[in-house]
């Protein structure tokens, strides 16, 4: 009589930093390719203007901005011309806000596929930040007209850069997950969130400098994550030694992590959920 000896296989859920699965971003890694692609290319889809409305949204703000607080208000510039000190300003906001604009609504936009396949929920909002990069990228080029026509050279610390660049995205991918599966569960996250980035607008140095705000609020003011990004572009490009690297940007990048690793963790719990309340 032969005897089988049953195998037993236990199922536990994963804990701490295994639970959020980031090996799977790279195992779908074309997915996210194709995905930003998609949303590049749907965004402007039956527009007159196309990719124009890239360069058209921070110029015109920036004229707004330039007559009612460079000229009628006074607001100091630093030393530097008011349109360029704001479009440089403009240049990382835009690509935050339009973040979390489109993150928000990721999930709720591609139910028909978070219903009928599996793969990385993650990949939609980091998808619809990453398309967002290419605005940048046309938009940046203004700047660079711009600066030549004022005859401003970039810094030497202009090759820091690309680091402000990577905690706008973090900052961004932190929030986008948050209002993403906050949408999911509850849609009045749409209407909050216009609501949210008009008001995180003026609580960012942006029409005016950070230097403006009295010294006991500084720390406080530094917990807006874009504190640190507008004026470390302002200090990368223009020299703006008053926007220079020091305690408020170290604020800056703390918070941007905690809202980036918090929300991972806050995705992937309510991730089971998405499927049957998208």
């Amino acid at each position: 009589m032969e005897r089988h000896d049953a195998s037993i296989t236990v199922i536990r859920p994963e804990s701490g930093w295994l639970a959020l699965n980031l090996t799977d971003l790279w195992r779908y890694r074309e997915l996210v390719y194709f995905m930003t692609w998609r949303d590049i290319i749907v965004r402007y889809k039956q527009t007159l203007l196309g990719a124009g409305w890239a360069i058209l949204r921070p110029f015109l703000t920036m004229v707004v901005f330039s007559i009612f607080f460079g000229e009628l208000a006074k607001v100091p510039s630093e030393g530097v011309p008011y349109p360029i000190f704001t479009y440089t300003a403009l240049l990382p906001w835009e690509l935050f806000a339009a973040a979390l604009s489109v993150a928000s609504r990721s999930l709720v936009q591609n139910s028909h596929m978070i219903t009928k396949v599996y793969f990385p929920r993650l990949i939609l909002p980091l998808a619809a930040i990453l398309a967002g990069v290419v605005d940048f990228l046309i938009a940046f080029v203004i700047l660079i007209g711009m600066m030549a026509y004022y005859g401003i050279t970039p810094t030497p610390a202009v090759w820091t850069l690309p680091l402000f660049l990577l905690l706008t995205l973090v900052t961004s991918l932190g929030v986008g997950l948050w209002l993403s599966a906050l949408n999911v569960l509850y849609r009045d996250v749409g209407y909050v969130t216009p609501f949210l980035t008009q008001f995180w607008l003026f609580i960012t140095p942006i029409a005016y400098g950070a230097s403006l705000v009295p010294e006991q609020w500084r720390f406080l003011y530094a917990l807006n994550p874009m504190v640190g990004v507008v004026n470390g572009f302002r200090w990368a490009l223009l020299g703006i030694q008053t926007a220079a690297p020091d305690s408020q940007l170290v604020t800056s990048v703390i918070v941007s992590l905690v809202l980036l690793v918090s929300g991972l963790f806050y995705f992937r719990r309510m991730e089971r959920l998405f499927a049957d309340m998208v």
